[in-house]
């Protein structure tokens, strides 16, 4: 006997079409961003990837669309301008180039990973997949690699006191931390009026209170904001722009100025300002030169971002691939920075001079190109990218969906 109320059986209300992601953005199960970098305070005053990306720590496209080859380009040449930046920090306080080049190339290489991480969250909110990839993707390799980097220098330093602490990023880490809060956060920032000037608002205003402290890495988190939702305002056509013949061209004039310019700073200007790590009043100057620092900074490293993406290759090269392994290169390169500086590997009177840097150099690209490799990802996956089926319920309209697609 039939339902009345139903004569032809019971029905289901149909079930939501999956819903596609916008244009350029990733699937929640794409790889990671990486992602920027983090050091550590340095004797002398670093920088966030994924990349993540990570990271930053931003790598994939719509299903059954092939990877835009530009941003996979620009990830892996920026983490490897990350590595060799951290290669260059036991060497720089004896060579006035060697520091100019540094500055230089930290003015840029965080912000234009944290502007490809806003830009590939932009799809983000709070549907219960994008959480979980938030969680695997982000939350979970922080805390491994928190409690590593600690061990770590644990036994390479002999320092078996340093305690491990979630609550304080220690070298690397931060980004991931920083990410974390980013990315939850992106909902409100497509949602105000204008989100820009609210976050440059917030940088500002971070640069005034020492109180923050070091918690979750927040001064930093908040200093870098304006580049992750200028990420998220970006479409398209944006990128376009800096990729124009004229822009490549002008951008040769605008390294060599932003060098020299650099290299008559090295002796007056505390290269703590391109971290932004510190709160003004830290850095021994008073509040107010904290904001102004913002602005100022924020124009230099913009100009600079858009030199560096007018340069990306746009079609397929030898290492595109290995753009979607930077959040690995990025956080495995730091154990053989700081295993260097632990055993003395950068004592040697003859890498500090001008021939022993450039080999410093290019080990540094060198090693962190492997580490973004298919075997190490192989090897390392349970730790960046791991599923955790286990730990989360099944959702509710997949469930369905299986269901309606499984024979009576």
């Amino acid at each position: 006997m039939t339902n009345s109320l139903h004569p032809n059986g019971p029905r289901r209300t149909p079930l939501p079409p999956a819903e596609r992601p916008m244009e350029g953005v990733p699937t929640p199960r794409s790889a990671p961003s990486l992602p920027s970098d983090r050091t550590s305070k340095p004797a002398g005053p670093t920088a966030a990837t994924a990349t993540a990306t990570t990271a930053a720590p931003a790598t994939a496209t719509q299903p059954g669309k092939p990877r835009d080859a530009f941003f996979d380009n620009a990830k892996y040449l920026a983490i490897v301008l990350v590595a060799m930046g951290h290669a260059w920090e036991p060497l720089k306080g004896q060579s006035r180039v060697l520091e100019a080049a540094y500055m230089v190339v930290y003015a840029f290489h965080m912000p234009a990973f944290i502007i490809i991480s806003g830009y590939f969250s932009r799809s983000f909110d709070m549907r219960a997949d994008r959480l979980k990839r938030l969680v695997t993707g982000v939350a979970v390799p922080y805390v491994v690699f928190e409690v590593a980097y600690v061990l770590f220098k644990r036994w390479a330093d002999d320092d078996p006191s340093l305690p491990v602490s979630l609550l304080d990023p220690w070298f690397l880490t931060w980004f991931l931390c920083a990410l974390f809060i980013w990315r939850l956060t992106t909902p409100l920032w497509k949602l105000v009026r204008w989100p820009l000037p609210l976050a440059l608002l917030v940088a500002m205003l971070a640069t005034t209170s020492p109180s923050i402290g070091d918690d979750l890495d927040l001064q930093r988190t908040l200093q870098f904001l304006p580049f992750f939702v200028l990420g998220l305002c970006m479409k398209p056509e944006h990128f376009q722009l800096v990729r124009r013949r004229e822009v490549r061209i002008l951008s040769v004039p605008v390294f060599a100025a932003a060098l020299a310019v650099s290299w008559w700073a090295v002796p007056r200007m505390n290269p703590g300002w391109f971290y932004h790590r510190d709160s003004a009043q830290e850095l021994g100057v008073p509040w107010w030169v904290g904001p102004v620092m913002v602005l100022a900074l924020l124009g230099c490293s913009l100009v600079l971002t858009a030199c560096f993406f007018a340069w990306v290759p746009r079609r397929r090269m030898w290492f595109t691939a290995l753009g979607a392994g930077t959040l690995y290169g990025y956080l495995l390169h730091g154990f053989l920075v700081k295993g260097g500086g632990y055993w003395g590997w950068f004592d040697h009177k003859w890498l500090h001079q001008p021939l022993g840097e450039i080999f410093v150099t290019l080990v540094a690209g060198a090693a962190v190109t492997l580490l973004c490799t298919a075997p190490v990802r192989r090897v390392f996956r349970f730790a960046m990218e791991p599923s955790m089926e286990w730990a989360f319920k099944r959702d509710a309209t997949e469930l369905a969906r299986e269901r309606t697609k499984s024979p009576a």
